[in-house]
């Protein structure tokens, strides 16, 4: 299989930085998008020589742009995969017009935003990766400003899939259970997470005893999708953690 050029959102920790690590063990380079320079430095000094680092805030146009023009230098790209992401839980009547703009901004503008950048730089059979959500089909509390994002990353996802059919491009939706792994980042507040876990028992989610995948486990999914065949489409792939045995 040739080596591969993937442009990965969110990079400088979590599921980015796993998918990072994995790709370039691979064979592929990978470019690491995220708001902080110093921090995708720091992971792609960490991963080596096949990984390149670029300042990219995905929830401005200009940022956006900026970055893919520096992509643009190291030539075609294969995948692209919209990782960034907010997570903050709060029911909407303690929303702060911060935490709804940013939300929106990041989870669903910005991957709309790389999607845009990439698309002329993308080959023949290749793929722009979003990542959901299982809470847009989980009832969770405290979430209807995250699932909203996702349903619209989804219904995003859909229609750019069609509407880039001609060019051979391929769009799938990855939507992802509970992960967690090296580099994970806490965005709750401790008061919010409180409220959140007691809302979450009283609908019936023990979150603490659900199955959470490790990041390093999930990898081969993402694989499995950019290597698929120029004839086949995944539109989308479910998956979640299983308890512990």
């Amino acid at each position: 299989m040739p080596a591969k050029l993937i442009v990965i959102t969110g990079a400088n920790g979590g599921l980015g930085q796993t998918l990072a690590k994995r790709f370039t063990g691979d064979g592929d380079t990978v470019v690491l998008l995220g708001r902080t320079l110093s921090k995708v430095q720091e992971v792609a000094k960490e991963i080596g020589e096949r990984a390149h680092a670029v300042e990219c805030v995905v929830s401005s146009p200009e940022s956006v742009k900026a970055a893919f023009a520096r992509i643009a230098t190291h030539g075609k790209i294969d995948a692209l995969i919209n990782n960034a992401g907010i997570f903050k839980p709060s029911v909407i009547e303690e929303a702060s017009d911060e935490m709804i703009l940013d939300t929106i901004a990041s989870n669903l503008t910005g991957a709309i935003l790389c999607a845009r950048s990439a698309i002329p730089l993308l080959n023949r059979g290749g793929h722009i990766i979003n990542i959901s959500s299982e809470s847009v089909i989980a009832e969770l509390p405290h979430l209807v400003l995250y699932q909203t994002t996702k349903a619209g990353l989804e219904r995003f996802s859909t229609a750019l899939n069609l509407e880039l059919a001609e060019k051979g491009i391929r769009v799938t939706i990855v939507r992802a259970g509970q992960m967690f792994g090296p580099g994970a980042a806490m965005t709750m507040e401790p008061e919010a997470a409180a409220k959140f876990f007691e809302a979450a028992m009283k609908r019936g989610f023990d979150l603490m005893a659900r199955g959470t995948s490790r990041y390093e486990a999930t990898t081969d999914i993402f694989r499995l999708i950019i290597d698929s065949p120029p004839d086949v489409s995944i539109d989308s792939i479910a998956f979640h953690g299983r308890p512990a045995d």
